[in-house]
């Protein structure tokens, strides 16, 4: 009777965990869809050439819940413009917004977020807040210069970063038509990040 107790106790509990998995899926596999028909569009796709035609979708690492953390964040007080280097040798202004603190594998870590100045003159962007970041998992399994993630400002004081939709900058796939802001050193992370986007380093020879 006990067993039988405890069973109706866990069932809802397990249905419920069930349902959440569910909608993270759901919300990674959208992602992953959206990502690759920009690819494939020929209006949107940073890919040229062979480069397009040979393109069938992005490799990505198995969806992981570990990689969905929910951050501390604070937001920077006074916070000055400054320009950001790029992949071409120029600039664009950002200014810091705040900083994300996270922990993994028990391990604590500080990831800052920026906000641009020229994007949020437009009304869609301006909630858009701008993560790029680096890992170890960078010249082996990921693009060399790092990776990218979108976020929206958030309304109190933690911010959820879902690293299983990061991606590469557009400069991964085609260096001559675009030009990509550089991974600040305070946002080189020296673990391995294995999620979102992987990638092949095919699009430079």
């Amino acid at each position: 009777m006990k067993k039988y107790i405890l069973l109706l106790i866990l069932f809802p509990l397990f249905a419920f965990s069930q349902k959440m998995v569910s909608k993270d899926v759901v919300e990674i596999k959208k992602f992953q869809e959206d990502l690759n028909a920009e690819y494939l569009n020929p209006k949107e796709t940073p890919l040229r050439g062979d480069n397009f035609t040979n393109f069938k979708g992005h490799p990505f690492f198995p969806f992981d819940l570990k990689y969905k953390v929910t951050a501390i964040f604070t937001k920077t007080k006074d916070a000055k413009p400054f320009d950001l280097p790029t992949s071409s040798g120029k600039a664009k202004s950002y200014r810091e917004y705040g900083k994300a603190t996270f922990e993994l594998d028990g391990k604590s870590y500080t990831l800052t977020l920026y906000q641009s100045l020229d994007l949020i003159k437009q009304k869609k962007y301006k909630n858009y807040l701008f993560l790029p970041f680096r890992d170890a998992t960078n010249e082996k399994e990921t693009y060399g210069g790092g990776k990218y993630m979108d976020l929206t400002i958030p309304k109190g004081n933690t911010i959820i970063l879902d690293f299983n939709k990061s991606y590469q900058p557009f400069c991964a796939y085609n260096a001559y038509d675009y030009n990509c802001p550089i991974v600040p050193e305070e946002n080189k992370l020296p673990v391995e990040i294995r999620a979102g986007v992987m990638y092949d380093d095919i699009y430079h020879h």
